[in-house]
């Protein structure tokens, strides 16, 4: 297992246990993590693997967890998640379930589904999500096969809503983060991103967690006793180890040069301010460092173009999704 994979598995893990309670929308991370791509040791467990004891008693029934949240208010890069319990290896089973699911919105736009690995399937529409987008997820697997000796557990609704269109654009030329809203600059704030050795990653990237206050360690980069610093407003943009938070000790370098291991580094005052602003599902698009964002790297369904997108279906091809009323 890469590092991306490895990292990525852990957020899955802690994340399927938070949809299955009513816990934070931050409850993400299984472990803090260092600044920049940071090697986090999580659980070892694949995702989805969190299931009623009842379950375990069926190797035959697969459950499922979706993202996001039950009624959360998200941005307009946010994909739909779908993990499943046990592995979904066939062609035709993958068809079954693509065939069970089905997308219903306020306004209906096309999207399509791509499978991000044998037991995560994702949805995102071919453009951003219109604001005020309401969303109805529905997937009909209950007793469906859906692989070899493999049947669904139950159903599962999830109903979520799109908020205001937040972009940030992120310039390593300039070293600074501009914040549109619906398209108006409302912010412009100093940053510095990651030093020699430790570039921020490029790429379309969206808010996955905000963290209010938690620890980052340079052990969890394979840098032991470099530092270990409790960091203040932290919103998550890769399964790696990105952030974007406060960095006070930073302040008199942030939009003249990178110092920092990858994040972003804002003041405690620009920090707290984006932390209130973002939802999870914003778009966060940094350019110039020289290091590329790869595909798996968080959810990450704008690295791809709509056409790369589509060819991850059973189906290689988008669906429009169906009327919400």
């Amino acid at each position: 297992m890469n590092e991306h994979m490895a990292v990525r598995a852990g957020v899955v893990v802690t994340m399927t246990a938070a949809l299955a309670s009513s816990g934070s929308v931050s409850a993400l991370a299984a472990r803090d993590t260092g600044p920049g791509d940071a090697r986090a040791s999580r659980p070892g467990a694949a995702a989805g693997s969190a299931e009623p004891a009842a379950a375990r008693q069926r190797a035959d029934r697969v459950w499922l967890r979706m993202s996001p949240l039950e009624d959360e208010r998200v941005g307009v890069g946010m994909p739909v998640q779908v993990f499943f319990s046990r592995a979904i290896g066939s062609a035709w089973g993958k068809r079954t379930v693509e065939r069970r699911l089905t997308v219903r919105m306020s306004r209906p736009v096309w999207g399509a589904w791509h499978w991000i690995s044998d037991r995560e399937v994702d949805f995102r529409p071919r453009r951003y999500w219109p604001v005020g987008q309401r969303v109805q997820v529905f997937a009909d697997l209950k007793g469906v096969r859906i692989g070899k000796g493999l049947y669904g557990a139950h159903d599962r609704v999830l109903n979520f809503r799109v908020g205001q269109r937040h972009v940030t654009r992120i310039r390593d030329r300039t070293l600074r983060a501009v914040v549109r809203k619906n398209g108006r600059v409302i912010r412009s704030m100093p940053v510095s991103l990651g030093k020699r050795g430790f570039r921020t990653w490029s790429g379309t990237m969206i808010a996955q967690e905000k963290r209010a206050k938690m620890i980052m360690d340079s052990d969890t980069i394979g840098l032991p006793g470099e530092y270990r610093v409790t960091t203040r407003w932290n919103v998550r943009i890769t399964y790696s180890g990105t952030f974007v938070h406060s960095a006070p000790w930073s302040v008199d370098d942030q939009g003249d040069r990178n110092v920092s291991h990858g994040c972003v580094n804002l003041s405690p005052s620009n920090a707290y301010w984006f932390y209130r602003f973002t939802n999870r599902g914003d778009i966060i698009r940094v350019s110039g460092t020289g290091r590329t964002l790869t595909f798996g790297n968080g959810p990450t369904p704008w690295v791809l173009s709509w056409d790369r997108w589509k060819l991850g279906s059973a189906f290689d091809r988008g669906v429009k999704g169906r009327p919400l009323w």
